[in-house]
């Protein structure tokens, strides 16, 4: 396995990757994907979480 891709991203690829992006999606998209990626972070925690709920509770009280 090339070692290349176990090491942790340098300041300067970090800055690369943003300049990338910012010229793919221009400075007016950035902040609507980023609140669009945040709303599906906290809807899959949410969604983790009842089926956690669902795990745990007792079997016998099942909603009819």
């Amino acid at each position: 396995m090339n070692p290349l891709f176990l090491t942790a991203p340098r300041p300067l690829e970090i800055i690369i990757i943003f300049l990338v992006i910012l010229i793919l999606f221009g400075g007016k998209k950035i902040p609507e994907f980023m609140h669009g990626l945040g709303k599906g972070i906290s809807s899959f925690k949410k969604g983790l979480k009842d089926i956690e709920d669902d795990i745990k509770s007792d079997p016998t009280s099942e909603d009819e």
